[in-house]
């Protein structure tokens, strides 16, 4: 049995994966799947990739595209959520700002360089017509940090995903003053390159257990209440999450990855674009 261990965010999106690991799906294909939870997120998991710590991991499409140009030995195998992920743009709960507009020169936590929480401060600034230059950041690593420094006024506010942000909302430490989607879709999941050479079936195997999962994923019986009791969240937040979240099978494509590259050229977060080849391989 081959062991591969991969990396994603401890939230709802991932689901999937760890019941197909409790029911040994992965298993009964001879493959020894270790996961693990990275909640620093998208930068970490980059780092991860680099170093060999994990083979695959579950991560944010702009996160990856930016460290794969920037000389990261992985490839993307596969689109893993075609819905953009909802960024919830969050500031303390008895914090003066009140608009989107109040924060403009304020401070953002982020978990760290090159994080998703980064990369989406840039992608918001651009569509609020802020000058992107001026942006300044305050590293938290984790949602508990970020909950320290809003809380502490070392930062101003956090952008993270809207519903697994809302019972730091419900309770009443953060308050949420706007969304911002991502204009892609929001996970990929990508693979060093030295395991794409070596065990491209056993890469391809892996692909094949999580897809007929998440094909079939909402219709599990009762998932929407398995799903509120993992993750602290009421029942209807999830049912408005799941009805706004699609899962894929299938690569992502050029048109796709022009449109994130040019996006992150626009926004000086990349400096030059990488070839289709570069940054994809479909499996």
């Amino acid at each position: 049995m081959k062991t591969i261990k991969i990396a994603g965010v401890p939230e709802h999106f991932n689901l999937p994966w760890h019941l197909a690991i409790e029911n040994k799906e992965f298993e009964k294909q001879n493959v020894d799947l270790e996961w693990t939870d990275v909640p620093e997120g998208t930068g970490k998991m980059c780092q991860m990739l680099r170093s060999g710590e994990t083979d695959i991991a579950v991560i944010l499409t702009e996160g990856i595209v930016k460290d794969i140009v920037a000389g990261n030995a992985s490839k993307i195998v596969q689109i893993y959520v075609q819905s953009p992920l909802i960024w919830g743009i969050h500031v303390a709960a008895n914090s003066s700002y009140k608009t989107i507009s109040d924060i403009e020169n304020s401070k953002v936590a982020i978990s760290r360089l090159g994080s998703g929480s980064q990369l989406m401060a840039y992608v918001n600034a651009d569509n609020q017509g802020w000058e992107t230059n001026n942006l300044q950041f305050e590293i938290i690593n984790t949602i508990d940090g970020a909950v320290e420094a809003l809380t502490k006024g070392t930062a101003d506010y956090f952008m993270w995903e809207r519903f697994m942000t809302k019972p730091l909302v419900d309770k009443g430490i953060f308050r949420r003053i706007a969304d911002c989607p991502t204009p892609w879709p929001c996970f990929v999941i990508a693979v060093r390159n030295k395991v794409l050479e070596e065990h491209p079936e056993i890469i391809k195997t892996i692909l094949d257990v999580i897809n007929k999962k998440t094909e079939t994923f909402k219709d599990i019986p009762n998932i929407d209440k398995v799903l509120a009791t993992k993750f602290n969240q009421k029942t209807q937040d999830i049912e408005e999450w799941l009805s706004l979240t699609e899962w894929s099978q299938k690569p992502l494509d050029q048109e796709m990855l022009n449109k994130v590259q040019n996006q992150l050229l626009q926004l000086k977060i990349i400096d030059k674009k990488g070839t289709f080849d570069e940054v994809v391989k479909a499996i």
